[in-house]
């Protein structure tokens, strides 16, 4: 028996459940799955940026000015940052929060965000419990429970665009096909031994800082009310309860994190649960200035990500190839060299493809609207005396699924056309999701979910025109040949897939 990479599974155990095996619905969509939706590119393009600097009248004389109105300030030769919050007129205790900042170091270029009389109102108080340095040495032990050199591999690879989708430092049947694909692109990986020396040379320390910063509140729901305290004495239903969720969802302008542990989980790749495990000693509500350990990737930048231009010129689309592999990996190549693996699930049962598809354009910050018409059509009646289905009645005016991370398709829809049709856009793309952890056993809206960041980071290597096949390598044994046929050729043939109804 050969073990792969010495982490203890067999290599031709390295194979893929079967897809679309989903055990719930996403939450607020138990009926809405079962309409058609359209994708709609998001009424407020520069929603992720930050707020654009106010210029100041001052700025030729950096003394005059009261700073109030400014956003951003660049350090210059002989500045401080006692000197900057003197000159803006706050503390460098606020000015650190801010700006995220542990120590006083700054260097001349620097760009720092001067915080708004709003965002210190929500600051902690400078005490020792809040002071980002200490509360981050104050932190008990890490009680999650994680195999070092596991995450240690985990992050290196993602630092390479080979994605083991969230990070938990858990091995299991998904690293295992990761690591297999790497070894398969790289030389060095076959070395496991070697290949950790090097993933540490990199990576250095596997856990980093982040402190919460008032910016990051942009992108974070408020905290829910709590529950009155006097109950109901009739529970409601599960339908119920999915109406009321989705009736919020429809209702609100964006679709943001639900909380700050949801928002630091995806800004550094990993489980939300492993997160909280790591950061035990936080309180439920994690305030601006409360440092995360987080493990030590490359951040996922929300206010940045969506920046121009999202994909590479057409003219690299030759030299470029897509793979969907058992519909669980999307696969890059570039000049047949393979670049980049990311982890795909399909939004609902049946999705499938085959053949050769085309990489089309990004819709950033998509909206879905629809009208509840349903997806599938009802069946017309057969069989006599049996009653006719009422008529399916339409909504006039549209719902809307509001653009953000919390939208079932993440941040980024990726449009996808027939290789022999490539002016119809397909109502299946490839696109985020609003649940990164339980994409592959919730069923939802859309068509191939990658995580956040993993579908940001690979539609900057998908040139429009880009060549996406299908690739099913799952087998059954065939079937025995009739007795009075002539034997057949021994064979294995791959299971039939079906493109999308």
């Amino acid at each position: 028996m050969v073990i792969f990479c010495g982490l203890g599974l067999p290599l031709a155990a390295v194979g893929q459940s079967a897809p679309g095996a989903f055990s719930r619905v996403e939450p607020g969509l138990d009926q809405a799955v079962a309409w058609k939706w359209e994708v709609k590119p998001s009424a407020s393009p520069d929603w992720a940026k930050p707020p654009t600097p106010q210029v100041n009248v001052a700025e030729e004389n950096p003394e005059e000015s009261s700073g109030r109105d400014e956003q951003a300030y660049i350090v210059k030769k002989g500045d401080a940052l006692v000197k900057i919050a003197r000159r803006h007129k706050i503390t460098v205790h606020q000015l650190k929060l801010a700006n995220g900042l542990e120590k006083d170091l700054i260097v001349v270029g620097q760009e720092l965000h001067i915080p708004t009389p709003e965002e210190i109102a929500l600051m902690p108080a400078p005490t020792p419990t809040s002071s980002s340095k200490r509360s981050s040495t104050r932190q008990p032990e890490v009680t999650a429970d994680f195999d070092p050199q596991v995450l240690l591999l985990q992050i290196y690879l993602d630092r390479m665009n080979f994605s083991p989708g969230p990070i938990n430092g858990q091995t299991g049947l998904r690293f295992q096909k990761l690591m297999f694909a790497v070894a398969g692109a790289f030389e060095e990986a076959k070395d496991i031994e070697a290949f950790a020396a090097k993933a540490q040379a990199e990576v250095g320390e596997l856990f980093t800082t982040y402190v919460l910063r008032p910016s990051d509140l942009r992108f974070i729901d408020k905290p829910l009310p709590r529950p009155s305290a006097k109950k109901s004495k009739v529970k409601p239903t599960a339908a119920e309860r999915d109406e009321e969720l989705y009736g919020q969802m429809t209702a609100e302008r964006e679709l943001l994190y639900r909380s700050p542990w949801e928002f630091v989980a995806e800004r550094f790749h990993c489980e939300e649960d492993f997160l909280r495990k790591l950061n035990s000693g936080l309180k439920p509500w994690p305030e601006v200035g409360v440092a995360f350990r987080v493990p030590n990737t490359k951040p996922f930048e929300i206010e940045h990500a969506l920046a121009p231009p999202l994909q590479p010129p057409p003219e690299e689309s030759a030299a470029t190839k897509a793979v969907i592999a058992d519909l669980s990996e999307l696969e890059i190549y570039k000049d047949d060299r393979l670049i980049a693996v990311f982890p795909v699930a399909v939004a609902r049962p049946g999705l499938r493809g085959r053949g050769e598809w085309k990489i089309l354009d990004a819709v950033s910050l998509p909206m879905l609207e629809t009208y509840r018409e349903p997806r599938v059509a009802p069946k017309p009646v057969s069989l006599p005396g049996a009653p006719t289905p009422a008529p399916v009645r339409l909504l006039d005016a549209p719902e809307i699924l509001a653009p953000g991370p919390r939208n079932p398709l993440g941040i980024l829809w990726v449009n996808l056309a027939k290789a022999d049709a490539t002016e119809t856009v397909l109502p299946y793309g490839l696109h985020g999701t609003s649940s990164p952890e339980r994409m592959r056993v919730l069923e939802g809206i859309g068509g191939f979910r990658l995580t956040n960041w993993d579908i940001v980071r690979a539609v900057r290597l998908l040139p429009h025109g880009t060549s996406l096949r299908w690739r099913q390598s799952i087998a059954k044994p065939a079937a025995p040949a009739a007795p009075a046929a002539p034997a057949a050729e021994s064979s294995t043939p791959v299971i039939p897939v079906e493109t999308p109804e």
